[in-house]
């Protein structure tokens, strides 16, 4: 790598670390209401848990109408293969669903270990070109989902795109698995209806069944990742659905891992998120447009939901964007969550130097020299999370 490189790397972390400096998080709402939530387990999860999870449906990612579908069907979509110089098998799979109004489906590719025993797994929500980046021939390969390198840890991963299963654009909310269980013709839709993300962490919980009934996947150590949009879609589809043992956002920015209540001016705020993509998010959210520091919820709301599961939140210092200070500060204000189960959240000794994860609680962060990217580095890390964890027993 050159030094011109290096030098402007250095210059945008410094950047990063001396935003820490005046950006201090503001009236941040609480996760626990004060003299009303008991803070206890049980508190958390038949009170405050549920508050806070209505609250994210209705002001952000909207209700779902269904969670698992009346009509659910899995089948091979080709004929296993044997690959990666016999170091894995490669399952191809239609996941079909269907409700009141239609059926659909979409494909998954699975490589799994040949092991004796049942492997762990990543599900990978693919927001990039299917071609290029979750190539089923392994032709074409991409650091995107290095799935060779996944494998030879000792990891399955299933990977899925998202426009298989709604497109990533305007309107896509009338196709795909909208249409199976909405009356797409209406006029309107109401308010509070399920966006994009919310639709894509369905998708994942769809695979998720699917690999219960995969005799050579461990369903109980199953994490769901993504980046940027995907890295959104990741954290609701762990904190709708408890079967997902980890949680990875990938330099998912505001509406993902970034706290809305820290003036992060470069970052990704929620009027430039809704200028563009209004669809990922039901529509009510755009009444916190402009007023970011006032929302009743943050960043750090969903990410609690996750607890007491394991959580990983990966930034990089080029990508002001995403805001990884304010991502950092997520991790730090969800970790109390984790204190109620008699876990540690995240332990911080500040905010870290790239490439330095701090991973010694159940929450990790990292932030990596480079850009808005997933990398075999941040994959790398990931892994090494889950194995301080003990899947790979």
């Amino acid at each position: 790598m050159c030094e011109q490189t290096n030098h402007i790397r250095r210059i945008c972390y410094t950047f990063v670390a001396e935003a820490i400096e005046f950006a201090v998080p503001q009236n941040v709402p609480p996760l626990f209401e004060p003299g009303v939530t008991p803070r206890s387990e049980a508190g958390w999860r038949n009170t405050r848990r549920p508050e806070l999870k209505k609250m994210l449906e209705t002001e952000v990612y909207g209700h779902r109408p269904v969670e698992r579908p009346p009509h659910l069907a899995f089948s091979a979509a080709e004929p296993d293969a044997v690959m990666m110089d016999g170091k894995a098998v490669r399952k191809r799979i239609r996941i079909e669903y269907g409700g009141k109004f239609g059926t659909n489906s979409f494909v998954c590719t699975a490589f799994i270990p040949r092991a004796r025993k049942p492997a762990p797994s990543f599900v990978f929500i693919c927001n990039r070109p299917p071609e290029e980046n979750i190539d089923p021939t392994r032709r074409v390969k991409s650091g995107f989902w290095p799935a060779e390198e996944i494998v030879a840890r000792g990891y399955a991963t299933v990977a899925f795109h998202t426009s298989d299963v709604t497109p990533d654009k305007q309107h896509g909310n009338t196709r795909g698995v909208f249409a199976a269980f909405e009356d797409v013709e209406r006029q309107y839709r109401s308010q509070t209806a399920w966006g994009a993300l919310s639709a894509w962490a369905w998708a994942a919980s769809r695979v998720l069944d699917w690999i219960e009934t995969e005799p050579t996947l461990d369903a109980s150590h199953v994490a769901v990742i993504g980046h940027s949009r995907g890295g959104k879609t990741a954290l609701v589809a762990a904190a709708w659905d408890e079967r997902f043992a980890m949680a990875v956002s990938s330099c998912s920015g505001a509406g993902g891992a970034k706290l809305n209540h820290v003036d992060l001016p470069d970052s990704e705020h929620i009027v430039q998120s809704i200028a563009s993509h209004q669809f990922w998010y039901c529509r009510r959210y755009t009444r916190w447009v402009n007023l970011d520091a006032q929302t009743p919820f943050d960043q750090h709301m969903l990410v609690a939901l996750i607890a007491p599961r394991l959580v990983c939140i990966g930034s990089a210092t080029d990508d002001a964007h995403a805001g990884p200070y304010g991502e950092y500060c997520t991790a730090r204000y969800a970790s109390p969550a984790w204190t109620l189960f008699g876990r540690q959240g995240f332990v911080s000794r500040g905010f870290p130097e790239p490439g330095q994860p701090q991973q010694e609680g159940d929450i990790s962060y990292h932030i990596r020299a480079g850009k808005h990217d997933l990398t075999p580095a941040d994959w790398a890390f990931y892994m090494d999370f889950a194995d301080k964890h003990g899947w790979r027993k």
